[in-house]
């Protein structure tokens, strides 16, 4: 058969060309439970059927005909198999982040005109529950887990009838991979949702292009935990079908350590606050190490620190970073199950000396860069390494063209690039002029090949002098300090730059305990003042990276974590600067008083 244009042929050609055991595999229980090839082919057929029988179809093919489905679920094998079995139906998939607000969710299925939603659990149907009275649309809820009083999703495997497979046949044969497939809506760092939507071509345009990229092959295997409703794990999961990689979903955040090595990838896709969380961990072992064995591991740390790709810095560095490969980073690859050949690392910029360390110790990680409306991926450092670049995100990929505007911004052209904001045309129109998807990043293309984000449009704030300061790379120098878990530099419309601290509180209480310093709680700890002076240090030291006007003036500490639930963060992990600036207003003023 010809190469995949729709998504669901991924299906067909994975059975023509690499029949698996293990097309798709989550725990169920302990063990884990195994999807077939064959099997994934007749459930989602099962299941188009029963979504035909409660009513569903693509009407008349246009954006407004299609009936929409929504899911909100982490990841599992059911996610993927109702998400292709609503495509051969016609219908639009609506994926939801399960840590969505009650308030985002009912503007989500009242936007998107959800008529059946699948949840996973209890806990998101409790969610559900309390704004179902607000959701006329909504007709039906099935659940992945078995919860009293919710129908299961195996009844829709019930209702299947062979009659109806022609039918889904012909469905699937008239389906043009213009058509829309879904309708990601992005939370973005300001203002309600927007619904992003994406056909057929957009995405594999994006899974073809990377596929070349990437060390996927028949005899890989993916692990799978970045949320499958974020677009980069979505088209990733189709580059894994499409390539014959079998996927296997991590039960949670908290038992991906433990599922790397029962698993053994050879790639999986990974935020940076993730990679951090990994570095925090191993850099904590290495500081209870003695003697001989914590000098070793810092060493070999200090060694990957000095790590340039392409460049051969000499025998005697080749010499001893080999000896540091044998005894040190030979047990980082093996906490992550021995068989990696890339990590791909997208939704932020990554912090160059983890990329320095990791790859030292033969653990590719490769940033790529990109937007839920370019499908997502413009540009993606490759395997081989006259393709990659620290700093950069690699070069544009093969089906895509990219061009700086005047002003700095990264503006994208492409089969990639999304049929527009549903329901806003007004905002489709200030996104797309001319066909070029204008990004809201700035950037630059160093050495004529390679993308690099200097920051982001909306982000860049001018301080009373009339300068511009560009917060992110601010942020990202002084995350390279052991003692600062999240940081946001402030100073728009004020006479210096300053910043709002999280301290990663794990590594300064042991700092603290090797000091005897005492703290009844959190908020004493942050006001100690020989708690301060450590992060006044940190402020000399990171400071002489930048120029007088970047440079931090004053700082302060504060007592907890930025999280998702607080609202602080997006889905993906990034600041939502405009949230944070209301909250800490009293406290940023107070800097500046």
């Amino acid at each position: 058969m010809d190469q995949p244009s729709r998504l669901f042929d991924v299906i067909a050609w994975q059975l023509a060309n690499y029949p698996k055991e293990d097309m798709l595999a989550g725990k169920v229980d302990g063990n884990w439970k195994k999807y077939s090839t064959q099997e994934v082919a007749d459930l989602t057929m099962q299941l188009s059927s029963g979504l035909l029988q409660l009513g569903i179809s693509r009407g008349d093919g246009t954006v407004e005909g299609k009936d929409k489905i929504a899911i909100i679920s982490p990841n599992r094998p059911e996610w993927v198999l109702t998400d292709l079995a609503c495509q051969q139906t016609g219908a639009v998939s609506t994926p939801i982040y399960p840590t969505i607000s009650q308030h985002e969710l009912a503007f989500v299925l009242n936007d998107g005109g959800a008529r059946i939603l699948f949840i996973s659990d209890e806990d998101i149907l409790e969610k559900v529950n309390a704004i179902r009275d607000q959701v006329p649309l909504l007709k039906e809820i099935f659940s992945f887990n078995r919860i009293p009083g919710v129908r299961h999703w195996t009844e829709l495997l019930a209702m299947a009838r062979p009659e109806d497979y022609p039918v889904i046949t012909e469905i699937k044969k008239h389906t043009d991979p213009e058509e829309l497939v879904t309708i990601i809506y992005t939370s973005g760092t300001t203002g309600t949702p927007k619904g992003v939507m994406l056909s057929h071509r957009n995405i594999m345009s994006n899974v073809t292009a990377c596929t070349p990229y990437l060390p996927v092959h028949s005899s890989a295997r993916a692990l799978s935990f970045l949320p499958l409703n974020h677009i980069f794990e979505r088209m990733v999961t189709y580059v894994y079908l499409t390539a014959g990689v079998p996927i296997y979903y991590a039960e949670s955040m908290d038992t991906i350590a433990d599922n790397l090595r029962e698993v053994k990838p050879t790639i999986f896709t990974t935020v940076p606050r993730l990679l951090e969380k990994v570095y925090e961990k191993i850099m904590a072992k290495g500081l209870e190490l003695k003697g001989i064995k914590r000098a070793l591991f810092f060493w070999a740390i200090e060694l990957g620190k000095q790590y340039e790709i392409n460049k051969n810095l000499g025998w005697w560095y080749n010499l001893q970073l080999s000896i540091a490969n044998a005894l040190v980073f030979k047990k980082w690859r093996e906490a992550l199950g021995g068989n990696i050949q890339a990590i791909v690392n997208g939704a932020a910029a990554c912090q160059v000396r983890l990329l320095k360390v990791f790859t030292a110790g033969r653990i590719p990680v490769l940033e790529g860069y990109g937007l839920t409306e370019t499908s997502p991926v413009i540009s993606v450092n490759r395997v081989d390494v006259q393709d990659r670049m620290f700093g950069t995100v690699g070069p544009i990929i093969s089906n895509v063209q990219v061009k700086i505007a005047e002003d700095g911004e990264i503006l994208c052209k492409g089969p990639n690039v999304t049929m527009g904001y549903y329901k806003r045309p007004d905002l489709t129109a200030d996104a797309i002029k001319d066909g070029w998807f204008h990004t809201g990043d700035i950037g630059v293309i160093v050495n004529d090949k390679f993308l690099k984000i200097t920051d982001r449009k909306k982000e860049l704030f001018k301080t009373s002098g009339g300068k511009f300061v560009a917060p992110q790379p601010i942020e990202n120098k002084f995350k390279e300090s052991p003692y600062i878990e999240q940081i946001m530099v402030v100073g728009e419309d004020h006479k210096f730059t300053a910043a709002l601290i999280v301290p990663s509180f794990p590594n300064l209480k042991g700092w603290c305990s090797k000091r005897n310093i005492s703290y009844a709680s959190q908020e004493e700890l942050v006001r100690n003042p020989e708690v301060r002076a450590l992060f006044q240090q940190a402020l000399e030291k990171y400071n002489q990276f930048f120029n007088h006007v970047e440079q931090l003036k004053r700082f302060e500490l504060l007592p907890h974590e930025w999280t998702v639930d607080g609202g602080e963060l997006t889905p993906t992990l990034k600041l939502k600067r405009k949230v944070i600036l209301e909250k800490y207003r009293d406290v940023i003023e107070s800097m500046y008083n």
